[in-house]
């Protein structure tokens, strides 16, 4: 097919992207199949009144992202489509059920684009194989810095640093605040790793007490009076385990207290990337306090193990790579480039609107499953935080649902200086399917009625 043409750019992104992406939309539609040729680059550069160099560098990228091949003296063709992915039985097997995952994409089109960047970084292995920066180089940080703008955190780069996930990012930052012995303030129900970072600091940790808006302010700055702590932890949007999200009066109360104290926060903002609109950071109201940590893991893959994190400034994102190098050495190369390449192709945009869809589809499935219980949640929350029936406890429940695919956590796990409720989060994504999901449901709602609690 060496007529082909692509429709003009109007999409805003430099031509040559342009054309790869419209080889890609065309392959997808089926107007460009296997074995089909390109127009040879110079008739197309005619064709679209463009200088022939932007269309071998299109063709350079469709190639690069596994669209077509090219051989000297015949020209290009269309690639033959990428086998199925097979599933890898061990490492299903191997899934940890007590996280707290997303649902996982099965779109044919959104998943041929994931590989395509795969495909692409995988052009420079050997480059990602070498010890790099332990915050990410420019292109990644300038990645980073686009995709923390639509959440109001639009901060010069030298307050960024691409660290490797939010559960490691938050021990640098802790080794940094505190020593051993030294107090930190959380929610009384809170992140299970602050929990487990913190023990292995030797620090304390203080929980809070809160309400239906979240930490109640009276109750920080009683905290920090008595305890004089080094650092407060919110997860302020869609809190885990709760579902929460702190309402903006309730952040402004909070940010007031914290910077007439001169305390310090750690912005676990984990969720924040998952709803379409969420509250802006606390970290835009008190920028020269706040370490925020935009952890990928749950609106992007937890294989991937990265954060962008935002740092109070210069010398502290300086004081921050000297932590994760010790702690961590660096983000991996590979997932690095590879999310860089996705925010770049607008592939992870993509996946992030997918999960938003699939999370809506679940949470549909849990409001049919589990009718008539007793439970927190919201629209863009992927888990649930379950109240259980009385005389039913937490280890009964878990009992009753041994052999389900169905993550349960126990309040245990979450509970600050405090005598823990009688809940479960219980987990809807993972690779999990909606049908599955429903059965495994349907089994948690039949265990909780034994006890009459459903009518």
């Amino acid at each position: 097919m060496t007529d082909w043409t692509p429709k003009p750019n109007d999409s805003g992104k430099p031509h040559y992207l342009a054309i790869a992406d419209a080889i890609g939309a065309d392959i997808a539609a089926g107007r460009l199949k296997a074995g089909d040729r390109l127009p040879p680059q110079r008739r197309l550069a005619a064709a679209l009144g463009i200088d022939f160099t932007t269309v071998s560098r299109a063709y350079t990228e469709a190639q690069a992202r596994g669209l077509v091949t090219s051989h000297v003296g015949r020209g290009s063709f269309v690639s033959a489509p990428p086998a199925a992915p097979l599933a890898d039985p061990a490492r299903r097997a191997a899934e940890d059920l007590s996280m707290n995952m997303p649902p996982e994409p099965t779109d044919p089109d959104l998943l041929a684009g994931m590989q395509a960047g795969l495909m692409a970084v995988s052009g420079h292995l050997v480059d990602l194989l070498r010890y790099q920066s332990p915050i990410g180089t420019e292109p990644d940080r300038l990645a980073a810095r686009s995709w923390l703008g639509p959440r109001g955190l639009d901060v010069a780069l030298e307050r960024i640093a691409v660290t490797p996930g939010a559960h490691a990012t938050m021990a640098a930052v802790l080794s940094m605040l505190c020593k051993a012995g030294d107090h930190v303030l959380c929610e009384q129900v809170t992140y299970p790793g602050i929990r487990n970072i913190a023990a292995r600091f030797g620090v304390t940790l203080v929980g809070l007490q809160t309400d239906a808006r979240g930490v109640v302010p009276e109750a920080l700055q009683a905290a920090i009076r008595r305890h004089r702590p080094k650092a407060l932890y919110l997860n302020p949007t869609l809190h885990n385990p709760t579902t929460l999200t702190l309402p903006a009066e309730r952040r402004a109360a909070l940010a007031a207290i914290l910077r007439a104290e001169g305390l310090a926060l750690i912005e676990d903002d984990a969720y924040g990337f998952v709803p379409a609109e969420a509250p802006a950071p606390l970290a835009q109201q008190i920028p020269e306090l706040t370490w925020y940590i935009g952890g990928l893991s749950k609106c992007l893959g937890a294989g991937l193990r990265l954060a962008f994190t935002v740092t109070p400034d210069a010398r502290a994102t300086h004081r921050l790579t000297q932590a994760i190098r010790a702690l961590s050495v660096m983000p991996a190369p590979l997932s690095l480039a590879l999310t860089t390449r996705w925010i770049e192709q607008g592939t992870a945009e993509a996946l992030r609107q997918a999960l938003r869809n699939e999370t809506a589809a679940r949470q549909a499935i849990a409001r049919r499953a589990l009718e008539g219980c007793d439970y927190a949640t919201a629209t863009s929350a992927f888990h649930i935080w379950l109240q259980l029936p009385q005389g039913l406890g937490r280890a009964d429940v878990i009992a009753r649902m041994a052999g389900q695919p169905l993550g349960l956590m126990p309040s245990d796990a979450f509970t600050v200086g405090a005598v823990p409720q009688d809940r479960l989060r219980v987990s809807l994504g993972g690779s999990i399917s909606r049908a599955q999901l429903q059965t495994a449901l349907c089994h948690l709602g039949h265990a909780l009625s034994a006890q009459g609690y459903m009518g």
